[in-house]
């Protein structure tokens, strides 16, 4: 049987922590940023982790 792949799209995107949570960043932050409040764009740069619900799925596409 052939090894599984991993979806690239998802190897681009996600990163796990030490503690095997994924790590993701904010959406909005790549244009259009003119009418945006320096607090909004600041806080989009950070990153955040992925809800629970949806870690299932993206460690079933990153072959973990």
């Amino acid at each position: 049987m052939p090894k599984m792949k991993t979806k690239s799209s998802a190897k681009k995107r996600f990163k796990l922590t030490g503690t095997g949570k994924i790590k993701r960043k904010h959406a909005f932050k790549s244009h259009i940023l003119t009418k945006k409040e320096t607090k909004q764009k600041r806080n989009l740069t950070k990153t955040g982790l992925v809800h629970e619900f949806d870690e299932k799925n993206i460690k079933q596409q990153l072959c973990l």
